[in-house]
């Protein structure tokens, strides 16, 4: 599992996140979501090392994240930035193997190209492995940066906005890979999301960040209801059970206009 305890970051005597405290449970997804500026990055990025907490502990497993060595950590938990850009021109094969070097210092055994072999499969990419990034779409670049961190072969896979420069079909293709990386190989999987119903139909459990600080945290379930994802996105949310799934809408009530002030819907006869 991960722990994390009393962990804030300040920028500047601004404090972006926390302090906050958890526990993510070992197996399954954790969908982490809330509105833009919650600190949902900036926890996973402690999480992963990516980011020196101002505070705090983060355990992941047995090993203590600040104290752990940078190459055993790397065999732990793998990482996905939210942006990910390649300065070198690779191929999709190249790319799926630099998640082999905490392994192999960069020198493929045969155990590590069978390992970027089954990600390449897992990630459907096999017949695009020859082609350089810049010859292949935003979300055919997006699988084969996940595929880079599922060949790293951890137990923790984090990963920042995995659904980026996906359309829908592909983002359902995506989360479906997911949930199997996580039901098959066996990994835990905590990623942050933006879409609250790709959350609520693919996850476990949801962390609900706000302001810096978590908000709730649970069931997919439990989180999926109006009152909670109303408060967590300061916007009226109704949601309704589609084909056993919760599923979050934004309404407007018909007889009421509303005009947006500060982020803030308000009848425009109060205004």
């Amino acid at each position: 599992m991960i722990t994390f305890s009393d962990v804030s970051k300040t920028y500047q005597g601004e404090t972006v996140l926390g302090p906050v405290s958890g526990t993510i449970a070992a197996g399954g997804i954790t969908s982490v979501i809330g509105p833009n500026g919650a600190g949902k990055s900036t926890l996973l990025s402690i999480m992963g090392r990516l980011l020196e907490p101002t505070t705090g502990t983060v355990t992941i497993g047995d090993a203590v994240v600040r104290d752990t060595a940078t190459k055993d950590l790397a065999r732990i938990v793998s990482v996905l930035r939210q942006d990910n850009t390649l300065t070198a021109r690779v191929t999709i094969r190249e790319l799926v193997s630099f998640g082999r070097f905490p392994h192999c210092g960069g020198r493929l055994t045969t155990r590590d190209h069978a390992q970027v072999d089954r990600a390449l499969d897992f990630l459907h990419l096999d017949a695009l492995a020859g082609r350089y990034l810049d010859q292949v779409s935003g979300g055919q670049r997006q699988r084969a940066f996940v595929a880079m961190v599922l060949a790293q072969d951890t137990p923790y896979v984090l990963l920042d906005e995995p659904l980026n420069n996906l359309d829908l079909k592909h983002s359902v293709a995506m989360m479906g890979h997911l949930r199997r990386a996580a039901d098959e190989l066996g990994r835990t999987i905590v990623l942050v999301v933006h879409d609250i119903n790709f959350a609520a139909a693919w996850s476990d459990d949801i962390v609900a960040m706000r302001d810096g600080r978590i908000v709730v945290g649970g069931s997919a379930g439990d989180i999926m209801h109006e009152d909670i994802l109303s408060d967590v996105f300061d916007t009226r949310v109704r949601v309704h059970a589609i084909d056993g799934t919760r599923t979050a809408v934004y309404a407007r009530p018909r007889d009421e206009a509303y005009a947006v002030d500060s982020g803030r819907p308000r009848r425009v006869a109060d205004m």
